[in-house]
């Protein structure tokens, strides 16, 4: 979803200045109350109200030697747990590229709930 433009929230900061209610606003430009309130809040704390970055970017991937060691901690711990691989990997990478890149080497990640706990030692 896009970000209300700037058009927009010049008006909506218009009609609030101008005196009237945030829900009246908020209805009469189609929009919800709570946005109006944090642009709102937005201006008075950053003196902006220019829509701020959007998150997301390129996910971290894990190759060539590092990859060689998750494949290695499998094979010797193949009880072990995503967060358990992911401390042990020692990497700034988010759990979930850890889960991808053991389904990309195509291993096998599936536990058992009767399975004894791991016994990689927390590192």
């Amino acid at each position: 979803m896009e970000a209300y433009s700037v058009d927009l929230r010049e008006r909506v900061l218009a009609d609030c200045d101008a005196g009237q209610r945030t829900k009246d606003v908020a209805a009469k430009f189609q929009v919800s109350e709570s946005w109006v309130r944090r642009l709102k809040q937005q201006r008075r704390e950053r003196g902006t109200i220019v829509p701020l970055p959007h998150g997301g970017g390129r996910r971290q991937k894990i190759t060539g030697a590092r990859a060689k060691r998750l494949k290695q901690l499998l094979k010797q711990h193949p009880d072990a747990t995503l967060h358990e691989l992911h401390r042990r990997l020692r990497l700034k990478c988010s759990v979930s590229t850890v889960h991808l890149t053991v389904i990309r080497l195509g291993m096998s990640f599936k536990k058992s709930p009767s399975a004894p706990a791991s016994k990689i030692a927390p590192t």
